[in-house]
């Protein structure tokens, strides 16, 4: 058992990291003839490679922190979220993506001037340059948070080292560059957690099977996957998933530079369609692992001890605290009701024990609560950022305290892989935005294929210095990355609208001048 990093996990973890950089650059290494190469990968991307690119873009280091924690705490019902993808990637694939290659657009915004205007184009692209360059930063900032408690490492020297390392290999490569090292990640990402829910069942106690396992999850209301009501309270239903995450995904994969710019690099429109297609596939499954190895790691916890909160700055802020011992009673409390739970648990739940474990759930929910608020009391005592909420920390506390040497290494890898997939591919299409929609419409119309090559890799520079900038200073901010998902919840309706009225845009007008004609009549 380990809590700290050792030198096998530095081995593994730097090893990994330098293959991703070295690869994306040696594989791409001759792509910079022309636009067509730089920005849509020379348009000879295969379907799968397409797939894994979508899902490394949108599986940025946050799911695989939060996740985990998110169905620690309140089980399998996150995925419902999910549920709208499938039906969004099919509308995509019938809509969208006929349309993007019949005009051969670089970008998404392109195709709404031949729709409207140069106004409506410039429009959309702005709110996409603000959106996504502010997500940029967080998805540098959000993992680095964690992981410079991990190694030991500085804030701000972990997001300058994570931005140069994207920097380097996006602007080499533009988007193959993106494409063919997401391919790496995500196989990196997924052997990883293969590996980490493997373990989780190996150090189960002697006796607790994978059934056993399932059947203690579901007696703490953990493996509730669907829920029906038309609570409006209630943040993840069916409804909601079905009917939000539709509109949701539709919006994101089908109008987001940064998803858009994924699939335009297709060989052909089947390519991208069978790539869209696989990611709604894979993807839902995906997150049911995910959030199934959470719930492992919950039971995992019901019969070996764990912390009150499982934040290390929290707690380290709490020993230096005079509310200490009225914390620490709380933690007796806790380690009391873990005993009593494991003894009900270890041979399997018995017929009528799961109100009496259910009952006990509810002891333990308050003693966290009130854990939660001295921490608070803590933080505005002293003015300091200490977070409360610990669902970020489940995960990476069983990683550093349970896994093996070596293993520590590729999981921290995984992190930091998602983190850079994510960064890497919303670098690539601010500057391909910035460079098409902006800087070749508007500023420099008419130079040489070179030219445009050149100022869309200082464009991303610029996007990726920016980015480092933002998740320096991110911590300055108190709601940052909720800020981002607001703007983005405000803003992607929005353009959904702009994208579906340009696309029936004829039937429409059609419709309209049928109606006026109706109205005429009637007069």
């Amino acid at each position: 058992m380990v809590g700290e990093i050792h030198f096998w996990d530095w081995i593994v973890l730097s090893t990994t990291l330098l293959f991703i950089v070295i690869y994306g650059v040696y594989k791409t290494r001759k792509t910079d003839r022309g636009v067509q190469d730089y920005i849509k990968g020379g348009n000879d991307t295969k379907w799968w490679t397409i797939g894994l690119s979508i899902m490394a873009t949108q599986a940025s280091a946050i799911t695989f922190l939060s996740t985990p924690g998110q169905a620690f705490h309140d089980g399998m019902g996150f995925v419902q979220f999910y549920f709208g993808l499938p039906i969004a990637m099919v509308m995509i694939c019938m809509v969208f993506i006929p349309m993007y290659y019949r005009l051969n657009v670089y970008t998404a915004y392109e195709y709404l001037e031949t729709r409207f205007d140069l106004k409506t184009r410039s429009l959309a692209a702005f709110i996409f340059l603000i959106q996504r360059g502010l997500a940029a930063g967080i998805t540098i900032y959000a993992p680095a948070i964690i992981l410079s408690y991990v190694l030991k490492w500085d804030l701000i020297t972990l997001n300058i080292i994570i931005g140069l390392l994207v920097i380097f290999y996006t602007v080499s490569g533009g988007t193959k560059a993106v494409n063919v090292t997401q391919k790496q990640q995500m196989m990196i990402i997924f052997s990883g957690m293969v590996i980490a829910f493997c373990l989780i069942m190996h150090y189960m106690p002697e006796g607790i099977t994978f059934g056993k396992a399932l059947d203690i999850a579901g007696a703490n209301d953990k493996m509730k996957v669907l829920n029906f009501t038309f609570d409006l309270n209630e943040k993840y239903t069916f409804w909601t998933g079905i009917i939000g995450g539709t509109f949701l995904m539709l919006s994101y994969f089908g109008t987001d530079q940064s998803q858009v710019q994924r699939y335009l690099s297709g060989k052909s429109v089947r390519e991208s369609q069978l790539g869209l297609l696989f990611n709604g596939l894979l993807k839902v499954p995906m997150q049911f692992f995910i959030l199934l190895t959470g719930v492992m790691v919950f039971v995992f916890y019901q019969l070996n001890p764990s912390p009150l909160n499982f934040s290390p700055t929290a707690q380290e802020a709490v020993v230096s605290s005079e509310y200490y011992e009225e914390y620490k009673q709380l933690e007796e409390e806790h380690v009391r009701i873990e005993n009593q739970k494991k003894n009900l648990v270890l041979d399997g739940v018995q017929e009528g024990e799961k109100e009496r474990i259910a009952e006990l759930n509810e002891r333990d929910r308050e003693l966290k609560k009130k854990g939660r608020e001295i921490i608070d009391r803590i933080a505005s005592s002293s003015n300091q950022k200490i977070p409360s909420n610990d669902k970020d920390y489940v995960f990476i506390h069983f990683i550093l305290h349970n896994l093996p040497r070596g293993i520590v290494g590729l999981l921290l890898a995984v992190i930091l892989a998602a983190a850079m997939s994510s960064t890497a591919s919303e670098l690539n299409a601010l500057a391909s935005t910035t460079t098409i929609d902006v800087y070749k419409r508007n500023i420099k119309k008419d130079q040489n294929e070179a030219h445009y090559v050149k100022a869309s890799k200082w464009m991303t520079v610029g996007w990726g210095i920016l980015s480092i900038i933002i998740a320096c200073v991110a911590n300055l901010f108190d709601n940052l990355i909720q800020l981002v998902n607001i703007i983005g919840s405000i803003f992607y309706g929005s353009v959904l609208g702009i994208f579906l009225l340009a696309f029936f845009f004829k039937l429409l007008k059609a419709v309209l001048s049928f109606s006026q004609d109706l109205w005429v009549r009637s007069l």
